[in-house]
């Protein structure tokens, strides 16, 4: 990931106790989507209908890369590719560039290397990140085609604003706004899956010391925070971000290869009826275990993501 003098560390980790919002603070942001990068964009698309989500035709944005994208009631996965290198603009002190980072998160591996968070106004995100010192850098304003199910094209244009931290290299947060009207990119037909999964209600990381990240991450999500050992929780029930140590995520996640550098390794997404689910993928011959009540489709399948199934009620 490109980093520049803007970029700042967040504060070190704080006593082990609930952070609530003060009065008049801004409620607690839900999941938006999860950027996916993946190094052949066709391929991984072909893989995650395999897995049995509907995704949208191609998108390509301005800045060398194309996606595709699963959506669900109120969020999405976002599949995306470097599609066009000589299009990617380079990083600049107060810039992020969206391309570059994907571009070198690619050069090391395939995965989960950004969580957008919803706004309301991206541009006052900017400047509050700036003002908390995670993210010094402009909102970030573009738009693409999007195809339509009946095959025509509407016009969606979106706001950006980023934070980043030099606790953790590798990833990047940013929020997300909407400016079009929502008809022209949610779709119903778009939003009905094969595999059943309803929504994104959990991002897990992966980190040494879960606490060190705590007021970072409750600055970005503006949510309340609950420590215990090993173990970070930030946002609420149904929006939100678990850090966990090398040895709980080797309890939740088995088989994940461990990394000392902050990652986001997996998605938790929540299913209209989970036998429902387990049948398809094992039809599309998906390997998978079921660890309780979780289905947990490893990393290897999905190009660096695990994914664990649940059922709506136990969300």
């Amino acid at each position: 990931m490109r980093k520049t003098a803007a970029t700042m560390l967040c504060r070190a980790a704080m006593p082990p106790v609930t952070v609530d919002p003060q009065p008049g603070e801004p409620m607690p942001r839900r999941l938006d989507h999860l950027v996916i990068c993946v190094h052949d964009l066709e391929q991984a698309a072909l893989d995650w209908q395999t897995l049995g989500f509907t995704l949208t035709p191609t998108g390509v944005h301005p800045f060398g890369t194309s996606n595709r994208l699963a959506q669900f009631g109120n969020n999405f996965l976002e599949l995306l590719g470097v599609t066009d290198a000589a299009a990617v603009p380079p990083a600049a002190p107060d810039r992020f560039s969206f391309a570059a980072h994907n571009q070198d998160f690619l050069r090391t591996r395939e995965g989960m290397s950004m969580l957008a968070l919803h706004s309301d106004d991206a541009h006052a995100d900017a400047a509050r990140f700036r003002a908390e010192h995670i993210g010094a850098y402009a909102p970030f304003d573009f738009g693409r085609d999007a195809v339509l199910p009946g095959g025509g094209t509407a016009r969606v244009e979106f706001s950006l604003a980023f934070a980043t931290a030099s606790a953790m290299p590798a990833i990047a947060f940013f929020t997300c706004q909407q400016h079009h009207p929502p008809e022209l990119f949610w779709k119903p037909q778009y939003q009905r899956h094969p595999n059943g999964a309803l929504r994104v209600v959990e991002v897990v990381m992966s980190a040494p010391e879960p606490a060190a990240h705590r007021d970072c991450l409750v600055r970005v999500m503006e949510g309340e925070a609950e420590l215990a050992p090993g173990r970070l929780t930030v946002g609420e029930r149904g929006d939100r971000i678990t850090v966990l140590s090398p040895t709980e995520i080797t309890r939740r996640l088995p088989g994940l290869a461990i990394d000392m550098s902050p990652r986001f390794c997996a998605a938790r997404l929540a299913v209209a009826d989970l036998d429902a689910t387990r049948r398809g993928l094992k039809d599309n011959g998906v390997d998978f275990e079921m660890i309780g009540a979780v289905l947990l489709v490893s990393s290897a399948a999905t190009h660096g993501l695990a994914l664990e199934f649940v059922e709506q009620e136990t969300v």
